[in-house]
């Protein structure tokens, strides 16, 4: 037996590139942080920057996916470490020693003795080591992960997500995570994620769920759905689940080898339980889609078919660890006849046919390595039936162990069921018919290869052995892996990759011959961190890394469940077969091996060709002053290399290197295809001869274009306006408008670009130009690249030229030759000249050389074809159009398309002529139809222009801004602009202009007076009539207008170029949307509110105003309205802030703003639901140039749209909403504002406005009238408090009472208006304003208010108590010996009437004595005759006289 150390050897790594190591190489110690792996340098877990070059020649360990949050399911896993745990707090576990010497493994790789481990590290040591403590599984499609711990499991599964490179990655993020005990104290033990193949035909051979099968102490054997859906439960064998393992459906290689079963086996401590994969997967279908139906529709009692399963009582065997299934076996004659004597003796008879028998292997102790041999037939399989766990009413489809779930209900009822376990078939004994005894051994696992040929077994003395598993025997040792985690891997050849030899004649030395399989064994060494790659049987190391020690190595060893010889073909599922897991970067990792590595030295010449290639890139890493030399030594080592996939790669390497220069480059490259021209045609790659031939051409071209761009060349001729207006075939108007418009448009678009100086144009370094390009036959293409990219390669060919450095001719020639396509040179040229717009408006000179490119490229071979249907669009033309119609820079587009329409009329005359001179006096049909062609692209060109012209003026528009803005800016209009382009407004719908005027608009915050300003000017502009004639509106618009610099003209020119789209009424509907869209994201800006509801007001259509309201009203307002209703009735007040936060979503100040534009939004409704029945719908025209739009709806079609509003409804909101805005506004206390309505009128709130709802009618409930006539004089007397409430001091008593809500509403009307509408008495709130009026002292309003009261008796007696509150105030509480005097000559009555009054109720008691005689005149007259207070109220006036006097 052959035994191998693990690292004990001088050259253990020497196979590490396939290639012998040199004698003085030394392999250093892997622990304590030393490098680990021989030759000086260790290979980390991160592919090397020569991946490219060396990925098809070494041994490399990739990383394919990583974790989104592993310690969010290790704090789940074990709550004990979230937290640091104090120094002491964990015991240390005994059985794992910490100091290395302790280890059996020796320690040859430390120098030094290792101090014994901290307690205080323990807890951290566990926070990195915490995965070897868990059960893991991972799905061999690599679509979940299960990572359980004790009675917990966390699912997981993966998700595409942007790194913090900016790249998409595969990410596994937790998709369900909870308690799977259903036992009190069984824990999960073992765990495998099994992908079911799809039954659809869409997907034959693909995935279609994963089952996740988990075993348990207490012999359940449970399969779950990927969100945790318990489908079946089984109790095969009353004792701990060790082990789960599966084997699926694999195609046999060879026609001898016999075709496995598919099967799941279950390990027991005594017993091993395989069931059936067919039945399995029929069972765990019909569960699943139960259910499904379950969860849909209710408890559906459909029993699926039973599992079938064989149970093997396993004897003759102290303890068992862990098993491999080995399938049906067939043995040889010799085999069944050796076997035959050993149990039956000398006289054994034998069966003509030898029996097929079921093997399994199993480690442990006493035998360390036992073979059981199951005879096929000699007993039949149980039928087990299943526990379906299916709830009779799923509540969830999450499943919850503590809320009771699918069969097992609640924890109260679970005992019963536990007592009534399900019946335990009694296992069919199976003794061990030989195994490897050594009594002091333990084997800890056994990882079965995927040809089913060998098996590595781990045991406790940190060996790792390797077993052929027909003969029974160990033909392998590897020493110094304690605790190893093993795994496998298979590598079929590449046929394409064999090199053909002549003299080989054996089916392998030859490109058409089977391919070969290579397996490898892969060991993880955790003490050590290191993962090692095995060639099997005897083969060498081939590939070792430093992986950390903490990592987990999974192999599944399984694959799809439920396919067969034809469906196992038709997909082959991108899986890695090793997977190793990595908690501390949170990453998971695969091998990759190449085939090669498991050939012999002598059949190898890949170790020769690796070293050579890890020589090159040494070589192009290095700096070396001598490029010659560099060159000569390159040169010898890529024609060394043998294989032609290794020179192939080499090259690629040269290529891609920055340190060469090009000659170096092209010479090498020349080199290497002499040689292949040399070379017998026989021995010649044709695939490495037409590479370094394609390569060679682009460095051709590369060479020629690059020798054209530093020629010294440069137009002389001078270049007039007169000339541009001819070769763009334009008269001097035109000219002079397109010049005028690109100004504009210059000047507003250089306020936003930027523009790096550093930016070099037209130059392309080698390696990044072979990058863009590649060649297919005679034709050289683009790769897919990105559009940067794509510019960067057009400037290197076209930049020069545009700008007259470059012989325009001879770079056309040039790249046609190359054979660049005439319409991929075009795609370039368009790309450069579209992306480079600043430096184009700045040189017109630029203008020429593009007209010069065109016409040379148009009339290039295939350009144009001439065959094409004279009657249909060019599609080169057409090319260019769309081109134009994409372009984000309007100015360069709308020159380019005036180029190419001039081109393309001059190359159309001149096909014309020459058919008029060829066809002289033929039929006239064909000219015909070559007039019409031109007249149709023509159009073509025309409609384009005036599209361009208009996205141009708009752009020029939407760079424009206000100089000085004087409200705050929001973060929401300081979010720059998308730019506009033709493609855009024709994809953007109808109202895709007036759209993005109105985001513009927005983002200036102008106000609406601006808008019907710059269209009042718009229409007074004549010729005859002078501009400055214009009124200019009010005065506010006027100082606004000073800051708006060239703003009104180009709206001005705006409305003149879309007078259909950018019609007031559509633009103020578009603005007033626009509005209330970003205050819905930020309802703090309560201004934008307010702005909306301005422009709303402003459109003058009562169809358009009355759509707009009720959308805004339906898509925004309605649910916060009614939050604030339900809010503000809870509290029976005006809410605090926090409580308007919570539930309405702002603040309280923006929640009073709110309320208000709510009010003036109603209000509007009303007026225009009055207004359109007195004027027709507007009919929404588009202009010519923009009538093939398309895209969504306009804002203003909708509008027209909505359905007519029920006025008393949307009257009964603004009742509603009235009363709201007043609690609010004055912060009114112990009002429930829906207290104020009954039931009907409750029921009809927050209804579709344009519903007939049942509304309060006829007479109301006095109670309900009594409760709002309190309100409405509540409101009252808070709006007179607000408004006249006169300070102590006088400094705050002078100043104006101003809002916080802008403009305010005129209260005491609209509570008058309230009071109509809410049945109660008008004159009653008049009369209480007015008496509030004189209360606060504002005598001179309170006679203007008094004159609208009808009942004036009563309220003459209200005023004659206020005047008596005034005189008591004026003679008791001043105190003076006048008033003494005065007050012993009045009338007793009067005396005693004037002491009861209180003067306390005053709001202002301080009052002119001569104010109150008018109050007392004004008494007199308002107060009959009869009146009973009449003699009183003359008294009184003879009282005001007396006390007057004195101050006379």
């Amino acid at each position: 037996m052959h035994t191998a150390s693990g690292g004990g050897a001088a050259c253990a790594d020497s196979f590490r590139f396939g290639f012998p190591a040199p004698a003085w190489v030394k392999l250093s110690g892997v622990g304590g942080g030393r490098r680990g792996v021989a030759g000086g340098r260790a290979w980390s877990g991160k592919p090397s920057a020569r991946a490219g070059c060396l990925g098809a020649m070494a041994c490399s360990i990739v990383q394919f996916c990583s974790f989104q949050d592993l310690q969010a399911s290790r704090d789940f896993l074990f709550p004990h470490l979230r937290e640091e745990t104090p120094s002491g707090a964990l015991r240390r576990d005994p059985s794992k020693s910490t100091n290395w010497e302790d280890d059996s493994w020796g320690a040859w790789e430390e120098t030094e003795p290792q101090e014994p481990e901290e307690e205080g590290n323990t807890c951290k040591s566990q926070k990195t080591s915490w995965l070897q403590d868990c059960v893991l599984s991972l799905s061999p499609t690599n679509d979940l992960m299960v990572i359980a711990r004790e009675q917990k499991a966390v699912f997981l599964v993966p998700k595409w997500k942007h790194s913090d490179k900016g790249k998409e990655e595969m990410q596994f993020a937790v998709g369900w995570s909870g308690s799977l005990n259903v036992e009190e104290g069984e824990h999960v033990t073992s765990a495998l994620c099994i992908p079911l193949a799809s039954q659809k035909r869409s997907s034959t051979g693909r995935p279609d769920w994963t089952c996740i099968v988990v075993g348990f102490t207490s012999g359940y054997v449970r399969f779950y759905t990927e969100s945790g859906v318990l489908l079946l439960a089984q109790l095969l064998n009353e004792d701990t689940v060790l082990q789960l393992k599966c084997r699926t459906y694999e195609i046999p290689r060879h026609p001898g080898v016999t075709e496995q079963n598919e099967e799941l086996s279950i390990l027991y401590p005594a017993a091993i339980v395989t069931i059936d994969g067919f039945s399995l997967f029929q069972s765990l279908r019909a569960c699943r889609n139960q259910v499904a139906k379950a969860a849909a529709s209710g408890n559906e009692n459909i029993q699926p078919p039973p599992l079938a399963y064989k149970k093997w009582g396993l004897q003759d065997i102290d303890t068992i660890i862990d098993h491999a299934s080995i399938g049906i076996m067939t043995l040889s004659p010799f085999d069944q006849m050796k076997t035959a004597s050993n149990i039956g003796g000398f006289n054994a008879t034998i069966k003509n046919s030898p029996p097929a028998m079921s093997q399994y292997i199993t480690v442990g102790s006493n035998p360390f390595t036992g073979f059981f041999y199951a005879l096929e037939g000699s007993t039949q399989p149980l039928l087990s039936h299943v526990a379906l766990a299916v709830a009779s009413k799923l509540t969830s489809v999450l499943f919850n162990a503590a809320s009771g779930w699918l069969g097992w209900k609640s924890k109260h009822d679970e005992e019963p069921v536990q007592k009534q376990k399900p019946k335990v078939e009694p296992a069919t004994p199976l003794a061990v018919r030989f195994g490897l005894p050594d009594s002091r051994r333990h084997g800890e696992s056994i990882c079965l290869s995927p040809c089913n040929t060998l098996a590595a077994v781990t045991d406790d003395f940190g060996r790792v052995l390797l077993l052929d598993v027909a003969r029974g025997i160990a033909i392998r040792m590897w020493k110094g892996y304690r605790d190893a985690q093993i795994g496998w891997i298979q590598i079929v050849e590449d046929l394409h990759e064999r090199v053909p030899e002549k003299v080989d004649l054996s089916p392998f030395g030859n490109t058409q011959g089977p391919s070969r399989v290579a397996q490898f064994l892969v060991i993880y060494a955790p003490r050590r961190g290191i993962l090692e790659v095995w060639s099997t049987q005897q083969g060498p190391r081939v590939g070792a890394f430093n992986v950390g020690k903490h990592c987990r190595l999974l192999y599944p060893g399984y694959k799809i469940m439920g396919l067969n010889n034809v469906t196992s073909q038709s997909w082959q599922p991108q899986t890695h077969q090793i997977c190793l897991v990595d908690p501390v970067s949170g990453s998971m990792k695969t091998v990759v091996v190449p085939f090669h590595l498991a050939l012999s030295d002598k059949k190898s010449e890949r170790a020769k060709d690796m070293h050579l290639v890890k020589k090159l890139a040494a070589l192009l890493k290095t700096k070396s002053p001598n490029v010659d030399s560099v060159e000569t030594e390159i040169k010898e080592l890529i024609l060394d290399i043998k294989y032609p996939a290794t020179k192939k790669q080499a090259l690629e390497s040269i290529l891609a290197s920055e340190r060469l220069p090009f000659s170096c480059l092209r010479n090498i490259t020349q080199t290497l295809m002499d040689t292949l021209k040399n070379q017998e045609l026989e021995s010649v790659d044709e695939g490495l001869l037409q590479f370094c031939a394609n390569k060679l051409k682009l460095l051709h071209l590369y060479e020629s274009a690059s020798q054209l761009n530093s020629l010294d060349f440069q137009l002389d001729t001078p270049f007039s306006d007169n000339d541009l207006a001819v070769l763009l075939r334009l008269d001097e108007k035109e000219l002079l408008k397109l010049q005028a418009l690109l100004e504009k448009y210059k000047q507003e678009n250089t306020r936003t670009a930027v523009r790096f100086s550093d930016d070099k144009d037209g130059v392309l370094p080698v390696k990044t130009f072979l990058e863009y390009l590649e060649c297919e036959k005679d034709a050289i293409n683009i790769k897919k690249i990105s559009e940067d990219e794509y510019v960067a390669l057009g400037s290197f060919f076209f930049w020069k030229c545009l700008h007259g450095e470059s012989s325009t001719e001879d770079m056309c020639h040039t790249l046609e030759s190359a054979g660049l396509s005439p319409q991929l040179l075009l795609s370039l040229l368009l790309s450069v000249w579209l992306s480079k717009e600043k430096d184009i408006l700045d040189k017109p000179r630029t203008i020429c050389c593009l007209h010069t490119m065109l016409s040379l490229l148009s009339r290039m071979k295939v350009a144009i074809d001439d065959t094409w249907d004279s009657q249909s669009v060019s599609p080169w033309w057409q090319q260019m159009r769309s081109a134009c119609i994409q372009s984000e820079n309007n100015g360069a587009a709308l020159l380019c398309a005036h180029v190419g329409h001039s081109v393309a009329v001059q190359i159309s005359s001149s096909v014309t002529e020459k058919v008029s001179h060829t066809v002289a006096g033929a039929d006239s049909e064909a000219l015909t139809d070559s007039w019409e062609a031109l007249s149709l692209d023509t159009e073509y060109w025309k409609l384009l222009l005036k599209q361009l012209e208009d996205c141009l003026l708009l752009q020029t528009l939407l760079h424009s801004r206000v100089n000085a803005r004087p409200s705050p800016v929001s973060s929401l209009q300081s979010e720059p602009l998308p730019r506009l382009s033709v493609r855009k407004l024709l994809e953007g719908g109808k109202g895709g202009i007036a759209d993005s005027v109105a985001k513009w608009i927005f983002k200036q915050d102008l106000s609406p007076e601006v808008l019907c300003l710059a269209n009042k000017e718009r229409d007074a502009e004549n010729p005859d009539e002078p501009k400055e004639g214009i009124p200019r509106g009010s005065t506010e618009v006027s100082e606004v207008e000073m800051d708006l610099g060239v703003i009104p003209d180009l709206l001005c020119l705006a409305y003149q170029q879309f007078p259909c789209s950018l019609e007031l009424d559509v633009l103020h509907a578009h603005c007033c949307w626009e509005y209330v869209v970003q205050w819905n994201k930020d309802p703090e800006e309560a201004r934008f509110f307010v702005r909306s509801i301005e422009h709303l007001k402003h459109i003058l259509n009562a169809h358009v105003q009355n759509g707009i309201a009720l959308m805004m009203w339906n898509t925004f307002l309605v649910k916060r309205f009614s939050a604030a209703t339900y809010l503000m009735d809870k509290v029976g007040k005006s809410p605090k802030d926090r409580l308007c936060r919570r539930d309405v979503g702002m603040s309280d100040t923006a929640m009073t703003s709110f309320l208000g534009s709510c009010l003036d939004l109603l209000q509007t409704l009303m007026e225009a639901d009055v207004s359109r029945d007195e004027m027709q719908a507007p009919v929404l025209d588009t202009e010519d140039a923009w009538l093939t739009v398309e895209g969504p709806v306009s804002i203003a079609e909708l509008a027209l749209e909505q359905r007519h509003i029920h006025y008393p409804l949307v009257e009964h909101h603004s009742v509603l909403c009235s009363i709201l805005y007043a609690v609010m506004r004055f912060s009114l206390k112990a009002v429930k504002p829906l207290s104020l309505f009954d039931s009907k009128g409750k029921n009809a709130f927050f209804k579709d406005l344009t519903s007939i709802q049942l509304l309060p009618s006829g007479e109301m409930d006095p109670n309900f009238i009594s409760i709002r006539q309190q309100f409405l004089l509540k409101v009252i007397s808070a709006a007179v408090q607000a408004q006249h409430a006169v300070a102590k001091d006088k400094a705050s008593s002078e100043k104006a009472p101003t809002t916080p809500f802008g403009k305010d509403q005129d209260w005491p009307v609209l509570a008058v208006d309230l009071a109509h509408h809410l049945q109660v008495s008008e004159d009653t709130v008049r009369r209480h304003y007015v008496g509030e009026l004189y209360n606060y002292g504002v005598d001179h309003l309170g006679e203007e208010a008094l004159l609208q009261v009808h009942d004036k008796e009563v309220l003459a007696s209200q005023l004659l108590v206020l005047t008596g509150q005034r005189l008591a105030h004026a003679l008791f509480h001043t105190q003076t010996k006048e008033g003494m005097e005065l007050l012993a000559r009045l009338p007793p009555t009067l005396c005693t009437w004037l002491k009861a009054m209180d003067p306390q109720d005053l709001q202002n008691p301080e009052v002119p004595i001569a104010t109150t005689a008018n109050l007392v005149n004004k008494v007199i007259e308002l107060l009959p005759e009869n009146h009973g207070q009449y003699s009183l109220a003359l008294h009184l006036i003879e009282a005001v006289e007396a006390i007057s006097l004195p101050s006379l």
